[in-house]
Protein backbone atom coordinates (compact mmCIF):
# COMPACT_ATOMS: atom_id res chain seq x y z
CA UNK A 1 0.00 0.00 0.00
CA UNK A 2 2.90 2.25 0.85
CA UNK A 3 4.00 1.59 -2.47
CA UNK A 4 1.43 3.09 -4.41
CA UNK A 5 1.00 6.06 -2.06
CA UNK A 6 4.69 6.96 -3.16
CA UNK A 7 3.43 7.77 -7.24
CA UNK A 8 0.48 9.77 -6.03
CA UNK A 9 2.60 12.21 -3.76
CA UNK A 10 5.41 12.84 -6.17
CA UNK A 11 2.58 14.11 -8.60
CA UNK A 12 0.85 16.27 -6.53
CA UNK A 13 4.54 17.49 -5.89
CA UNK A 14 5.28 18.01 -9.36
CA UNK A 15 2.34 19.95 -9.84
CA UNK A 16 2.39 21.96 -6.36
CA UNK A 17 5.78 22.59 -8.22
CA UNK A 18 4.36 23.77 -11.00
CA UNK A 19 1.55 26.17 -10.05
CA UNK A 20 4.14 27.82 -7.79
CA UNK A 21 6.62 28.66 -10.96
CA UNK A 22 2.63 29.86 -12.92
CA UNK A 23 2.45 31.40 -9.84
CA UNK A 24 5.74 33.45 -9.74
CA UNK A 25 5.73 34.07 -13.40
CA UNK A 26 2.18 36.05 -13.28
CA UNK A 27 3.36 37.88 -9.73
CA UNK A 28 6.22 38.83 -12.19
CA UNK A 29 4.20 39.95 -15.44
CA UNK A 30 1.92 41.93 -12.79
CA UNK A 31 4.74 43.48 -11.18
CA UNK A 32 6.42 44.33 -14.35
CA UNK A 33 3.36 45.97 -15.36
CA UNK A 34 3.02 48.08 -12.01
CA UNK A 35 7.18 49.45 -12.53
CA UNK A 36 5.58 50.56 -15.98
CA UNK A 37 2.69 52.22 -15.48
CA UNK A 38 4.21 53.99 -11.96
CA UNK A 39 6.57 55.37 -14.16
CA UNK A 40 4.44 56.79 -16.33
CA UNK A 41 2.29 58.29 -13.77
CA UNK A 42 5.33 60.09 -11.71
CA UNK A 43 3.93 63.14 -9.80
CA UNK A 44 4.64 66.50 -11.07
CA UNK A 45 7.60 67.98 -9.66
CA UNK A 46 6.74 70.63 -6.41
CA UNK A 47 8.77 72.60 -3.88
CA UNK A 48 11.66 71.14 -2.88
CA UNK A 49 14.87 72.58 -0.21
CA UNK A 50 17.28 70.01 -1.51
CA UNK A 51 18.17 67.48 -4.27
CA UNK A 52 19.13 63.92 -3.37
CA UNK A 53 20.93 62.40 -6.60
CA UNK A 54 21.18 58.23 -6.23
CA UNK A 55 24.51 56.61 -7.39
CA UNK A 56 25.12 54.87 -10.45
CA UNK A 57 28.47 52.69 -12.29
CA UNK A 58 31.41 54.71 -12.35
CA UNK A 59 33.80 53.25 -15.16
CA UNK A 60 37.02 51.80 -14.63
CA UNK A 61 38.70 55.05 -15.36
CA UNK A 62 37.08 57.00 -12.71
CA UNK A 63 34.10 58.77 -14.90
CA UNK A 64 30.72 58.65 -14.64
CA UNK A 65 28.91 55.95 -16.80
CA UNK A 66 26.41 57.40 -19.15
CA UNK A 67 23.30 56.83 -16.93
CA UNK A 68 25.37 58.06 -13.89
CA UNK A 69 26.46 61.33 -16.11
CA UNK A 70 22.49 61.79 -17.34
CA UNK A 71 22.02 61.89 -13.81
CA UNK A 72 24.20 64.26 -12.56
CA UNK A 73 23.54 66.23 -16.25
CA UNK A 74 19.62 66.46 -14.53
CA UNK A 75 20.64 67.22 -11.09
CA UNK A 76 23.48 70.44 -12.28
CA UNK A 77 20.24 71.54 -14.40
CA UNK A 78 18.29 71.94 -11.16
CA UNK A 79 21.20 73.23 -9.13
CA UNK A 80 21.29 76.36 -11.78
CA UNK A 81 17.67 76.71 -11.14
CA UNK A 82 18.21 76.94 -7.47
CA UNK A 83 21.29 76.36 -5.86
CA UNK A 84 20.40 74.28 -3.26
CA UNK A 85 22.17 71.61 -1.17
CA UNK A 86 23.28 68.59 -3.06
CA UNK A 87 22.83 65.10 -1.91
CA UNK A 88 25.48 62.38 -3.96
CA UNK A 89 25.26 58.87 -2.30
CA UNK A 90 26.74 55.74 -3.49
CA UNK A 91 29.72 53.54 -2.02
CA UNK A 92 32.45 51.46 -3.86
CA UNK A 93 31.33 48.52 -6.10
CA UNK A 94 33.24 45.96 -7.73
CA UNK A 95 35.41 47.61 -10.58
CA UNK A 96 34.98 50.48 -9.34
CA UNK A 97 38.20 52.89 -8.73
CA UNK A 98 36.45 55.26 -6.22
CA UNK A 99 33.08 55.51 -4.40
CA UNK A 100 30.23 56.65 -6.50
CA UNK A 101 29.60 59.71 -4.29
CA UNK A 102 33.02 61.02 -4.48
CA UNK A 103 33.10 61.15 -8.12
CA UNK A 104 29.51 62.92 -8.26
CA UNK A 105 30.77 65.50 -6.46
CA UNK A 106 33.71 66.07 -8.51
CA UNK A 107 31.76 66.10 -11.82
CA UNK A 108 29.37 68.51 -10.07
CA UNK A 109 32.20 70.90 -8.79
CA UNK A 110 34.11 70.92 -12.14
CA UNK A 111 30.44 71.84 -13.77
CA UNK A 112 30.31 74.77 -11.48
CA UNK A 113 28.41 73.61 -7.82
CA UNK A 114 29.90 74.83 -5.35
CA UNK A 115 31.58 72.32 -2.95
CA UNK A 116 29.98 73.78 -0.02
CA UNK A 117 26.39 72.95 -1.14
CA UNK A 118 27.87 69.09 -1.58
CA UNK A 119 27.08 66.67 1.12
CA UNK A 120 28.28 62.69 0.53
CA UNK A 121 27.50 59.68 1.32
CA UNK A 122 29.70 56.79 0.87
CA UNK A 123 28.66 54.24 2.26
CA UNK A 124 25.55 53.47 0.43
CA UNK A 125 25.14 50.26 -1.66
CA UNK A 126 21.29 50.06 -2.61
CA UNK A 127 18.32 52.45 -3.11
CA UNK A 128 17.32 52.29 0.90
CA UNK A 129 20.63 53.01 2.18
CA UNK A 130 20.95 55.36 -0.21
CA UNK A 131 17.46 57.37 0.82
CA UNK A 132 18.27 57.00 4.61
CA UNK A 133 21.70 58.28 4.80
CA UNK A 134 20.45 60.99 2.40
CA UNK A 135 18.21 61.84 5.17
CA UNK A 136 20.66 62.00 7.44
CA UNK A 137 22.83 64.54 5.85
CA UNK A 138 19.89 66.87 5.36
CA UNK A 139 20.16 70.34 6.87
CA UNK A 140 17.85 69.99 9.79
CA UNK A 141 13.81 69.99 9.22
CA UNK A 142 14.52 69.60 5.43
CA UNK A 143 12.01 66.75 4.01
CA UNK A 144 11.00 68.40 0.39
CA UNK A 145 13.46 66.81 -1.85
CA UNK A 146 13.92 66.62 -5.38
CA UNK A 147 15.17 63.18 -6.17
CA UNK A 148 17.40 62.15 -9.50
CA UNK A 149 17.85 59.06 -10.36
CA UNK A 150 17.22 57.14 -14.13
CA UNK A 151 12.93 57.13 -15.36
CA UNK A 152 12.38 53.37 -14.69
CA UNK A 153 13.88 53.33 -11.21
CA UNK A 154 12.37 56.59 -9.55
CA UNK A 155 9.25 54.97 -8.65
CA UNK A 156 10.65 52.99 -6.02
CA UNK A 157 12.91 55.59 -5.21
CA UNK A 158 10.10 57.74 -4.29
CA UNK A 159 8.29 55.10 -2.33
CA UNK A 160 11.64 54.38 -0.06
CA UNK A 161 11.64 58.17 0.00
CA UNK A 162 8.18 58.53 1.18
CA UNK A 163 9.04 55.35 3.80
CA UNK A 164 11.60 57.89 5.95
CA UNK A 165 9.04 60.42 5.87
CA UNK A 166 10.42 62.74 3.49
CA UNK A 167 8.71 64.48 0.72
CA UNK A 168 10.35 63.69 -2.77
CA UNK A 169 9.61 65.20 -5.66
CA UNK A 170 10.66 63.45 -9.18
CA UNK A 171 13.74 64.39 -11.49
CA UNK A 172 13.47 61.75 -13.89
CA UNK A 173 17.03 61.09 -16.34
CA UNK A 174 16.81 58.82 -19.42
CA UNK A 175 18.49 55.49 -20.08
CA UNK A 176 19.80 53.73 -23.40
CA UNK A 177 17.18 52.48 -24.93
CA UNK A 178 19.60 49.25 -25.36
CA UNK A 179 19.32 48.41 -21.78
CA UNK A 180 15.74 49.32 -21.59
CA UNK A 181 14.28 45.61 -21.05
CA UNK A 182 17.07 44.56 -18.96
CA UNK A 183 17.02 47.75 -16.44
CA UNK A 184 13.07 46.71 -16.31
CA UNK A 185 13.58 43.51 -15.65
CA UNK A 186 15.88 44.02 -12.84
CA UNK A 187 14.01 47.21 -11.09
CA UNK A 188 10.86 44.29 -11.51
CA UNK A 189 12.71 41.74 -9.29
CA UNK A 190 13.86 44.56 -6.89
CA UNK A 191 10.32 45.75 -6.54
CA UNK A 192 9.29 41.85 -5.43
CA UNK A 193 12.15 42.64 -2.74
CA UNK A 194 10.93 45.83 -1.50
CA UNK A 195 7.81 44.38 -1.41
CA UNK A 196 8.26 41.53 0.78
CA UNK A 197 10.12 42.76 3.00
CA UNK A 198 8.08 45.67 3.82
CA UNK A 199 4.69 43.58 4.70
CA UNK A 200 6.36 40.63 5.31
CA UNK A 201 9.47 41.71 7.79
CA UNK A 202 12.29 39.79 7.78
CA UNK A 203 14.75 39.68 11.04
Amino acid sequence: MARNRRPGCFGMLIKLIGWLIVLGALSYIVLFGYLLFKEHTLPRESSYNAIVVLGAQVNEDGTPSVQLEWRLAKALEAYKSRPLPIVVTGAQGPNEPATEASVMRDWLIAHGVKPEHILMDETSFNTKENMANAARLLPQGIIDILVVTSDYHMPRALQIARDLALNPSPAASPIKPEFWLKNHARETLAWGKYLLQKFIPIP
